[in-house]
């Protein structure tokens, strides 16, 4: 019976709603149960599901009211002097709240989980991206630090700052900032020019940072040129920055540190991103000052990355959600338009696009676990140097890609600003972007593989998941398929050495995207495949993914 004509004067469509995101993830719960062990996964799932309830309630309303009150800088005081006061919304430091309580930033550094300790992390950051209003670049920086800290610092000296990145106090906690970027160079760090000179005993910093993200952190790490004595031609040495010192009034003013400017941005309205000016910023050397500090700072980056990775792959979950909850809801030609051949075909890809990026960047996580436990050998400690810039700029790109698809999913409401979508494909456009582009991640990939050697034991690995999934007969011609596609990645690894740089550079981009499907494909097929907690769509995922992968021959010298 069609509906009348005031019937359809009074209809008004209704938006889509998000469930429980951990209870209503079933590509997570199957992916915890299959990887974690029972014990852990349990004491961890209280946690998993309030962060789940609150990233589909409060959370959503905090970053909307952070979105719409976004950080105001205040150069000068009412008398005139110089303050740079950053006014930040209340909302966004409640989100910060709610990153301390599960523990975002300590939980890898508490011990008791392990190696599946960064699984268990990567899920709660999966979930509480989405709804943070890109609160998770200070935790992924924080933590970051931390590891950085750990890694490469004097337990003295930096102890009390570990202790106070890891607290799960909000009258404790300090998050941590990244300030690398400068006119002169973006991803060329060589070409840092912030100079650190040696005065009475002290080291300060001179220079400006073009592009300083969470600036109102209470501590960066920064790369700058000792001058004097430890002098070298562009040698640069890695630096811990108090963002505040303490003075007479208990408020804190900037450590000798001017704030030009906050950046307006594509999206990311929330993140208070700053160029600023050092003169004779008071900062100490992250272990021994002759020591190369890009070397150093690479601990670092891996941990960025792979949050990068984390924040992408839950975006991409949040567009599904969102997609599919419309397209239950919105009736076109008489049917939900999720009923619909055409549009179900589209939902399924998303679908797909969304299992196999998730795949890659939860296998990264639990790598990295392992390694960071001392659990890893050689080769998986090999591996996991080509899969983190692999797995970044691959989920980066497939993010952008999900976010925009899932606009065109709505229609005209995903072209207006009120209904928030808009601000997903502004979000995940930064991230390809964030920690190093496509192109210098695809030439890391080139270096993981010359310097480390790393590809072949990728190879390896992937044909050893490959042999296990062998009697799984739904997909032997998949595993056929991947089979060959890993004898023709094996084949051009091998023609590395007897390409040009030049030609090497020029397809390095296409090879490490198909490195990356392929390997994508062997993790869903290995999923599909176990005897148990499998998800029901894991054999569609494994053909629609395998289908589309393409192993492309390096350019013509």
């Amino acid at each position: 019976m069609e509906p009348s004509n005031q019937a359809k004067e009074n209809f008004y469509q209704s938006g889509p709603t998000l469930k429980n995101q951990y209870l209503d993830d079933v590509l997570l719960h199957t992916y915890l149960e299959q990887v974690v062990p029972s014990n852990i996964l349990t004491e961890n799932t209280p946690s998993l599901t309030e962060l789940g309830s609150q990233a589909a309630n409060e959370m959503i309303t905090l970053a909307e009211q952070a979105e719409y009150d976004p950080p105001v800088h205040e150069p000068f005081d009412a008398w005139g002097q110089r303050i740079d006061a950053i006014r930040m919304s209340p909302a966004w430091n409640a989100l910060g709240r709610i990153a301390l309580q599960h523990g975002l930033v300590a939980l890898p550094y508490e011990g008791q989980f392990g190696e599946h300790a960064r699984t268990i992390q990567a899920a709660l950051c999966y979930l509480y991206g989405p709804s943070s209003a890109t609160y998770l670049c200070p935790v992924a920086m924080s933590d970051a630090a931390t590891r950085t800290l750990l890694d490469q610092g004097d337990g003295k000296i930096f102890q009390p700052y570990i202790d106070r990145l890891t607290s799960r106090d909000p009258a404790v906690a300090w998050t941590s900032g990244q300030w690398m970027t400068e006119r002169e160079g973006g991803s060329d760090v060589r070409s840092t020019a912030t100079e650190a000179r040696y005065d009475d005993g002290k080291w300060r910093l001179y220079g400006d940072k073009w592009f300083t993200s969470a600036i109102t952190s209470d501590m960066a790490l920064t790369l700058a040129q000792p001058q004097g004595a430890q002098a070298r031609p562009h040698h640069l040495s890695l630096f811990l920055v108090e963002t505040k010192l303490d003075d007479d009034d208990g408020k804190g003013r900037w450590n000798n540190i001017t704030v030009n400017r906050l950046k307006d941005k594509l999206g990311t309205q929330a993140l208070p991103t700053g160029e600023i000016t050092l003169d004779g910023t008071l900062a100490l050397p992250v272990g021994d000052i002759s020591d190369n500090g890009i070397a150093k700072i690479a601990s670092m980056l891996n941990l960025t990355r792979l949050h990068n990775s984390y924040a992408a792959v839950g975006g991409m979950r949040r567009c599904f959600a969102l997609a599919r909850s419309y397209a239950l809801k919105r009736v076109a030609f008489g049917k939900p338009v999720a009923e619909l051949p055409l549009h179900a075909h589209t939902l399924a890809a998303m679908a797909t696009q969304l299992a196999g990026t998730f795949a890659i960047t939860f296998r990264a996580a639990a790598l990295y676990g392992k390694v960071e436990s001392a659990m890893a050998m050689q080769d998986e400690k090999q591996i996991l140097r080509l899969l983190i810039p692999l797995v970044k700029l691959f989920s980066a790109k497939q993010s952008v890609a999900l976010a925009s698809e899932t606009l065109e999913a709505f229609g005209g409401p995903g072209y207006v600003e009120s209904t928030g979508l808009p601000r997903l494909l502004r979000d995940a456009q930064v991230l390809p972007i964030w920690e190093g582009t496509t192109n210098v991640l695809a030439l890391d990939v080139l270096r993981a593989i010359d310097r480390e050697n790393a590809l072949k034991p990728l190879l390896n690995d992937a044909r050893s998941r490959l042999n296990t999934a062998i009697t799984h007969e739904p997909l032997a011609a998949v595993t056929s398929t991947l089979n060959a596609h890993l004898d023709q990645l094996d084949f051009l690894g091998d023609s590395l050495g007897a390409v040009s740089s030049e030609v090497r550079e020029a397809g390095a981009r296409s090879f490490a995207f198909a490195l990356a499907r392929v390997y994508g494909g062997v993790l869903l097929v290995e999923s599909a495949a176990q005897p148990e907690a499998t998800h029901p769509s894991a054999d569609t995922f494994a053909r629609q993914w395998a289908a589309d992968i393409r192993v492309d021959q390096f350019p013509n010298e």
